[in-house]
């Protein structure tokens, strides 16, 4: 059994093709198959859309959140939800083609746990948007010790062994790219072009792709920690070197007056270090704080399994 999950936040215009075009590619694989529709507390037409094709498909399960908790616990509750022997993980956008589950499939049944489509191409993106993701990945791996491929997105397949062991991860700070890498397992790489956003916009704007970013490095490496010492070692050790000059300076020619932009760019540069330690600090104790909480990942409001699978 193939399961599919599909998060979806706010894409209600474009649900409908985008089922169509999936419907027609998991029936020509003939097997048995389901849909696992996330809807992340979505504020226009999901809701109804998902009810419309939930009613005329008897393959396609809803999750319905009591309010938006995010894509990673919307692909968490996906992983929890579905019941397939390989969970393929797919955006409604339409930008990731549904006609690569076959092959992706095809490499699951010749012995990979993992499959995961790496972007060749990444149409209709802003070149900034390019620019910033493939210096955050290899950011990532130069700082974390869990390398993870790079230019590759949540679209991929796992197995359910892979599955499981994600299932058992209890970290309420998700960043499900690096959670895919850290498990390991046996992975297999598949190239793609992919296509332009056909609906609607993108959800990810720049400060929220700033905030994943540091949730993954944060999440994945302690060396933000490790720097901030080396920084402020270097700097106590520059300050002691200009702290001997001046003292032979004052001996050997006095003290004039003069040196009070010099006194003013050291204060704020030593302050503005101090500041940002403190704040990498921060991050990791908020991290710590949010963990300590153990409040749940996202609180279902609604499932409705499909109509195939009611019975069992």
């Amino acid at each position: 059994m193939i399961s599919v999950v599909v998060p979806v936040f706010n894409e209600g215009p474009g649900l409908q093709a985008f089922h169509l075009r999936l419907g027609e590619v998991l029936r020509a694989m003939d097997r048995t198959f389901e849909v696992v529709y996330v809807n992340d507390g979505s504020s226009d037409s999901t809701a109804a859309v998902l009810r419309s094709i939930s009613t005329i498909d008897e393959h396609v399960a809803i999750a319905t959140f009591s309010r938006n908790f995010g894509k990673e616990a919307a692909m968490t509750a996906g992983l929890h939800l579905a019941r397939g022997d390989a969970v393929v993980l797919i955006d409604a956008d339409m930008q990731d083609p549904p006609t690569l589950i076959p092959k992706m499939v095809q490499a699951w049944e010749s012995g990979a746990d993992v499959v995961v489509m790496r972007r060749r191409s990444r149409a209709g993106e802003t070149w900034l948007k390019t620019l910033t993701a493939y210096a955050f990945y290899r950011i990532f791996n130069w700082v974390s010790d869990t390398p993870m491929p790079a230019d590759v997105g949540d679209f991929r397949l796992l197995g359910r062994r892979v599955v499981d062991a994600i299932n058992r991860l209890p970290e309420r700070n998700r960043f499900m790219k690096g959670i895919f890498a850290w498990v390991g397992f046996d992975t297999v790489t598949l190239d793609y072009d992919r296509d332009a956003r056909q609906l609607g916009t993108t959800k990810w704007g720049f400060r929220k792709l700033w905030r994943f970013a540091v949730e993954g490095i944060v999440g994945f490496s302690a060396v933000p920690l490790k720097l901030a010492t080396y920084v402020g070692l270097a700097c106590a050790l520059a300050s002691f070197f200009y702290a001997i000059y001046f003292l032979i300076k004052t001996v050997l020619f006095g003290d004039p007056i003069h040196g009070f932009p010099t006194l003013i760019v050291s204060v704020l540069i030593l302050g503005g270090l101090q500041l940002t330690a403190i704040g990498i600090l921060g991050e990791y104790v908020s991290r710590l704080f949010v963990e300590s909480k153990a409040r749940p990942l996202y609180l279902l409001k609604e499932f409705r399994p499909a109509a195939k699978n009611r019975a069992t």
